[in-house]
């Protein structure tokens, strides 16, 4: 299992509908996520800066999942207006975070 981190940002103004969202999240996204074998995933909020972590056993696996899979592409495309998303071109996946440190 590999740990992994992104930091993104909420557009200004759009914080409460970013919240909305995720309250109201459709069901078939989770399962995507699942689907691409993600686990124990959390989004952080602190302002405009979202912080997010996610385990996998397979990151290559996951990106490649998650770039197919139509739902996270619809997703995507509805968050698009209200977040700044940095996209590593190597992976086609938002920069991850270099972990520095884990406590079992």
């Amino acid at each position: 299992m590999s740990h992994h981190a992104w930091v993104l940002e909420v557009r200004p103004g759009y914080e409460d509908d970013y919240k909305k969202r995720h309250d109201e999240i459709w069901p078939e996204m989770p399962e995507a996520l699942r689907k691409a074998g993600i686990r124990n995933y959390n989004i952080f909020r602190h302002g405009l800066t979202l912080f997010g972590y996610f385990e996998t056993d397979d990151l290559q696996r996951t990106i490649d999942v998650l770039k197919d899979d139509p739902v996270n592409a619809r997703w995507g495309a509805s968050m698009a207006p209200i977040m700044k998303i940095e996209i590593d071109e190597r992976r086609g996946f938002p920069f991850l975070l270099p972990l520095q440190w884990h406590m079992d």
